[in-house]
């Protein structure tokens, strides 16, 4: 049987498993608290839009923000951890249409020597909003 046959299952096996995400450190936790202060969370949502003006925050190797304006931020908490974030590699996204949701596949790469160093899911969307005064 080839080994490109059996990666399904792999996968599987690998989502199926107890995935605990590392805490953050006290420079992540402090980074998490400046970017979100003074807002507050919303319900999560399963997708957000896909908007060419969102910036992309590394928070942790499964916490990212997706700042859409100085008044919304979107947290994700991935599903398992794409651990090469932290080190500055890419984020590859694969999710169809207009929108990112929750479980869209993401890899990561370096892109220095084309290697990919990790692969975990998209989480819910918690959006974080200035509120109004």
């Amino acid at each position: 049987m080839r080994a490109w046959m059996l990666l399904p299952s792999l996968l599987l096996v690998a989502c199926t498993g107890s995935y605990q995400p590392r805490p953050l450190t006290d420079r992540q936790a402090a980074e998490l608290d400046k970017a979100l202060a003074g807002k507050v969370a919303g319900e999560k949502v399963s997708c957000i839009n896909r908007a060419p003006q969102t910036s992309l925050t590394v928070i942790s190797g499964n916490v990212l923000l997706y700042k859409v304006s100085r008044k919304l931020v979107y947290k994700n908490e991935l599903i398992g951890s794409c651990s090469g974030l932290t080190y500055g590699d890419t984020m590859i996204v694969r999710s169809f249409g207009a929108q990112m949701c929750r479980g869209d596949f993401t890899t990561t790469a370096n892109l220095q020597t084309g290697m990919q160093t990790g692969a975990c899911a998209l989480g819910d969307f918690i959006p974080y909003r200035t509120p109004r005064p």
